[in-house]
């Protein structure tokens, strides 16, 4: 299972989108949970970044600047969060064959991510004056289809943190993380050269990687979140936020993951206690469980409905206009994730979701992939626990 995936008429297995032949083992709630949450503060973040702070609200009221600031502050926790969720169910996949890695998952996310690309780079240079990463040349298309990748860089990134996790597997844990943490340290105090999204690329292995060696740790943090463990590690994550944006150290090496890792903690308990409320749980499970879709789609959409937003938001008078800034970004977030999940079920009805959606002609996965325990280093030497 990893963080984005179709969502399939059936339950899927942990590994894979598509609707499998027999019922996989049963779906985790805390994780799908996280995972509905990341995508929609991911459609959030692009929302108040890429169209509402760019319209003119003429406020005398702070709430645009309030927004902006709530996004940015939410920034170390969705990725790494995101990261270290599809790293926890990316174990199964990795003590497969390569035979079966390179197809279900390395061939899977390079073919979602160039067919993607393909698509966003036709529509969004539709909407020119959109703020966004695009190519304009065939040379700016083949950087983002190699070194900078574009908005998509999500499953670029899986590709690549699965080639790594397999070839590394047998590698002193601490050894693997040590570099990934100086790559994380480097690339987030600038001090080695990421431009675009290249950075999330550099900065967020970590996380995966600690996802995937970590995860028993991981459920039992879960396992045991309640009320005081989530005011806990939320001020904990608070204040080392505090603390960063009141310093202005975040390009201080070192800063930013730590206070991503406080981040991830929290997030993790914050995930499972809201698991145990029924009917915002079930929603955010439920989109938790099509990620794919809201991800893929949700920028060309969000484009298109900013481009005929923008005179009529602009045009508001009087309290209309507060109200408006004070409720459009999650009304247009709500939107934009809904008109992805709607457009999803159509293309699937369609019969176009094979070719969209899932790698063409990939065999469904029956059942969990055998799990030993992951190759280490032998007790006593380098071997580290949470």
């Amino acid at each position: 299972m990893t963080a984005l995936r179709p969502a399939p008429p059936v339950p899927s297995p942990p590994a894979g989108g598509t609707p499998p032949a027999a019922p996989g083992p049963r779906r985790i709630g805390w994780a799908d949970t996280a995972k509905g949450v990341c995508i929609l503060l991911v459609v959030l973040w692009h929302v108040v970044a890429k169209q509402y702070l760019r319209l003119d609200w003429r406020l005398g009221l702070p709430i645009p600047g309030a927004w902006g600031a709530l996004g940015e502050l939410l920034l170390p926790l969705r990725m790494p969060l995101f990261f270290a969720v599809s790293g926890m169910f990316a174990l199964g996949a990795v003590n497969r064959p390569w035979r079966v890695v390179a197809r279900s998952r390395v061939a899977r996310f390079l073919y979602l991510y160039v067919l993607w690309l393909l698509a966003h780079t036709a529509l969004l240079n539709t909407t020119p004056g959109f703020p966004t990463d695009r190519a304009a040349d065939a040379l700016g298309l083949l950087e983002q289809l190699t070194i900078t990748p574009s908005n998509l860089w999500y499953l670029y990134a899986l590709a690549l943190y699965f080639v790594i996790a397999k070839l590394t597997r047998r590698f002193p844990r601490i050894l693997v993380l040590g570099l990934a943490l100086a790559l994380s340290v480097l690339a987030s105090a600038d001090l080695l050269a990421a431009p675009g999204n290249r950075a999330g690329l550099y900065q967020n292995l970590v996380f995966f990687l600690g996802g995937l060696y970590f995860r028993p740790a991981v459920e039992r943090l879960a396992a045991a979140a309640d009320w005081r463990l989530l005011v806990l590690t939320g001020g904990v994550y608070g204040s080392a936020l505090l603390a960063m944006t009141l310093t202005r150290s975040q390009d201080v090496p070192g800063v930013w993951p730590l206070v991503s890792a406080a981040a991830t903690v929290f997030g993790v308990t914050a995930a499972a206690v809201l698991s145990r409320w029924s009917a915002p749980a079930r929603l955010l499970r439920s989109i938790g469980r099509q990620t794919l879709p809201i991800y893929v789609m949700h920028m060309p959409i969000l484009a298109l409905l900013g481009l005929a937003l923008a005179g009529p938001l602009s045009g508001l008078a009087g309290p209309w206009r507060a109200v408006a800034a004070l409720v459009q970004p999650l009304v247009l977030t709500a939107a934009v994730a809904g008109i992805c999940l709607l457009l999803h079920r159509g293309l699937h009805a369609a019969g176009a979701g094979r070719i969209l959606f899932d790698l063409p002609g990939r065999r469904t996965e029956r059942g969990p992939a055998p799990q030993p325990p992951f190759t280490g280093p032998p007790a006593g030497r380098s071997a580290t626990r949470l």
